[in-house]
């Protein structure tokens, strides 16, 4: 079964139009990694698949249902979308910022929402920001504050999750415990994950799915074996690099970068 299809989707900005007639599945239950040289339209692509940029022409399905005539509520609780870079007040505690991610759930006068408080623990929980709840958002160092918000996603009890190039910004260690986070909540959530990623080594071991996008064109989709190869790296990305392959997951792994640009 497929949680998302786009079907000849175009889309774009003003008079401008990046993304022209591209279809797409993506399996419910699995992580897909959008990839892709920069200004390919990965992030365009994403925002549209969540009802936040518009579309030109065609239409997309959440679970068989259309994204563009689902009220605003509903939409917030099939899809949790994450920016690059969320900007909120700095003053803000870890607490209230999960607490914003229910504001679909709110109803009545005065905006109740009975099962919200057992909600917001047991996100922050997910997240492992349980202990960080009282801090300050301007406190916490760049993996805490990921984190946070992360947990402000999963509050929405929302089976799909959307991050646009989560680990931006992140040291190796952060990132890799961010890509941790959402691998664990995949698996014993079932969370369908949707992200952006620049790292290929890192949307190939953490990733089920890749799409592989390039002058808003969808060029390839498969698994990471079968996006990842040498062509595609030397026509996409103008770089080759030797791949190998994990023992056990046999996954591809790319080493010895070379770029085909010529200085």
């Amino acid at each position: 079964m497929n949680a998302i299809v786009g079907q000849e989707l175009t889309i774009g900005y003003g008079k401008k139009t990046i993304i022209q007639k591209q279809s797409l599945k993506i399996a419910t239950g699995q992580i897909t990694g959008l990839i892709g040289p920069n200004g390919s339209g990965k992030s365009m692509l994403l925002k549209a698949l969540c009802g936040i940029n518009p579309i030109i022409s065609g239409s997309v399905l959440i679970n068989e249902q259309q994204l563009a005539t689902m009220p605003n509520k509903m939409r917030a609780k099939m899809i949790a979308y994450l920016a690059q870079t969320p900007i909120v007040p700095g003053d803000l505690t870890v607490l209230n910022l999960v607490k914003m991610g229910r504001y679909a759930f709110y109803h009545g006068l005065m905006n109740r929402d009975e099962s919200g408080k057992a909600q917001v623990y047991q996100a922050m929980v997910a997240a492992k920001v349980d202990d960080l709840a009282n801090r300050r958002i301007d406190s916490l160092s760049g993996g805490q504050r990921q984190r946070a918000f992360i947990a402000m996603t999963l509050v929405h009890n929302s089976p799909i999750i959307m991050l646009d190039e989560p680990t931006t910004y992140l040291d190796l260690t952060h990132q890799l415990g961010i890509l941790n986070l959402l691998k664990e909540l995949n698996l014993t959530q079932q969370k369908t994950v949707v992200l952006v990623l620049h790292d290929l080594n890192q949307a190939a071991q953490y990733c089920d799915q890749l799409l592989c996008i390039q002058d808003g064109r969808i060029i390839k989709t498969g698994t990471p074996k079968e996006v990842l190869t040498a062509s595609l790296l030397a026509k996409t990305f103008q770089v080759t690099a030797d791949i190998t392959y994990h023992s056990a997951r046999q996954y591809p792994q790319l080493q010895d970068y070379e770029t085909l640009v010529q200085s």
